[in-house]
């Protein structure tokens, strides 16, 4: 599977923000974070510049966000729409953003009560710390 990933713009936020609430809402209130229209925003808004939409065969289907630096890669978030989820694409996603991370260490933070902590071990990360809410993971690549 091969992605596209087009930089979102500000028209793209009603879109991604509605995305962020269909797919995260519940993993949230899982992990005791009931958050308000604007917490939610306020994390859309968060290192949004580094926001992707991802198409697959021309449809979209959902988002990644992440950057890097010379040395590390951060994978901020991946929202895939619950329509896609459970057929590979979330997997599929991330393997391509790995690729793209040659030599560079990969960090990113889940929350402990998300089903993809297990996805993230499956594809080589392992738990490096941890907070009250989620797990600080990373891969060296």
């Amino acid at each position: 599977m091969l992605f596209e990933f087009v930089r979102a713009t500000e028209l793209d936020k009603e879109y991604l923000l509605k995305l962020r609430k269909k797919t995260m809402t519940e993993h949230l209130e899982n992990a005791g974070q009931f958050l308000s229209e604007k917490e939610h925003i306020d994390r859309l808004n968060h290192q949004y510049k580094h926001s992707y939409l991802v198409f697959f065969a021309h449809a979209k289907i959902g988002m990644v966000k992440y950057h890097s630096n010379a040395k590390e890669l951060e994978l901020v978030q991946v929202q895939i729409d619950t329509q896609y989820q459970a057929k590979g694409y979330g997997t599929a996603v991330i393997k391509q953003v790995m690729n793209s991370a040659k030599d560079k260490t990969i960090n990113l933070t889940v929350l402990k009560s998300n089903p993809a902590v297990g996805l993230y071990k499956k594809l080589g990360f392992s738990t490096v710390g941890e907070d009250n809410y989620e797990y600080h993971m990373q891969k060296e690549h």
